[in-house]
């Protein structure tokens, strides 16, 4: 059985940082966010840690070169894609971990002994982004054959199933979002499958975790397909698309009325942008927002404890003294909530 997890606006991140130095990076997260560190995603040390690159070992026919990963099958394919299926079968998650050379900070984070309160935050990258920036040989996303679609989702579940596993061995609660920036463009003439097919695939790679489960999406979307899914927790840029989730309110309710959270992505990710703000405004913006969805039925501070404090997304496009500011802002705000609401 799922434990139930104390959100109390606890600051997280969403995965990457602009460092290339994975034990520094895993410091800095410690340091800034003790409540729910997350392992920091790294591109900046090495092309395998783009998001997309990162989760495609092991996948079947897949070839990476210049940072982009291309599906092409080759003599073995058909003998690949049916140990997918047997290991998905079997729950067989150790077939597909994640090695070192793709995720540094993960491994760094499990090695440095310092995720001391008992919970701790990995993420995935979710099949619909994925499965449009890997490519069949012809450039066209592989979300678009069926058959890979299925072996992908499928795929990410035991991906997903994987980390959730190894991060038990650091905390007794885990926290794993679903990192799904292309969700933004569901509905337009960029992702032409049916929201039907969309719930599918992300209910897939949600059905291997036990743990507490979100999605992370950096846009507006179709909320009421995320809201009403099996997630426990909302991660979205409430810096700058907080209009986008005020359009739905009776279904944020319901999600929260049924043990949901939002992760409220409120310290923006633009160097120039960030430069503007500060601990009071942001404090301010957050305040209003969780204002904006308190009701008769739900009270501020109810919220306030169904909440999470994280980035608008993540920081790896930032200059490293940027990524600190908003660690540094995060931490702030947290402590801040916690110590007025909670």
């Amino acid at each position: 059985m799922k434990a139930e997890f104390e959100y109390n606006c606890k600051a997280t991140m969403i995965g990457s940082l602009p460092s290339a130095d994975a034990e520094s990076a895993c410091r800095q997260v410690i340091k800034y966010l003790p409540g729910l560190p997350a392992w920091p995603q790294l591109p900046a040390r090495s092309s395998l840690e783009n998001m997309y690159v990162q989760y495609s070992e092991g996948f079947p026919g897949a070839v990476i070169a210049d940072g982009k990963v291309t599906v092409k099958p080759g003599p073995e394919f058909d003998d690949e894609l049916a140990l997918l299926y047997l290991a998905h079968a079997d729950n067989n998650v150790d077939r597909y971990a994640v090695s070192p050379d793709y995720a540094a900070g993960l491994y760094a984070l499990a090695g440095s002994g310092q995720v001391k309160h008992g919970a701790v935050k990995g993420q995935v990258t979710g099949p619909v982004s994925w499965g449009l920036c890997v490519t069949d040989a012809s450039g066209r996303g592989i979300l678009y054959d069926d058959l890979l679609a299925d072996a992908a989702a499928k795929f990410l579940r035991l991906k997903a199933a994987w980390q959730e596993k190894f991060l038990r061995k650091l905390a007794p609660q885990t926290v794993i979002f679903i990192d799904e920036p292309y969700l933004a463009s569901l509905g337009s003439a960029f992702i032409s499958i049916s929201s039907e097919q969309v719930s599918l695939l992300l209910e897939e790679v949600l059905s291997g975790l036990s743990g507490i489960k979100g999605i992370h999406c950096c846009g507006g979307t179709d909320w009421t397909l995320l809201l009403k899914s099996s997630i426990d927790v909302l991660n979205f840029d409430a810096y700058n698309y907080f209009e986008s989730l005020a359009c739905y309110p009776d279904e944020v309710h319901a999600f929260i009325k049924r043990g949901g959270a939002i992760a409220w992505g409120i310290v923006p990710n633009d160097e120039e942008v960030l430069q503007k703000e500060s601990l009071p405004s942001l404090s301010d913006r957050l305040e209003a927002a969780i204002a904006f969805f308190s009701s008769d039925g739900i009270s501020f501070k109810e919220l306030v404890s169904r909440s999470l404090v994280t980035p608008s997304c993540g920081l790896d496009s930032l200059s490293p003294d940027a990524a600190e500011e908003v660690f540094r802002l995060l931490a702030g705000l947290s402590e801040k909530f916690r110590a007025k609401y909670t």
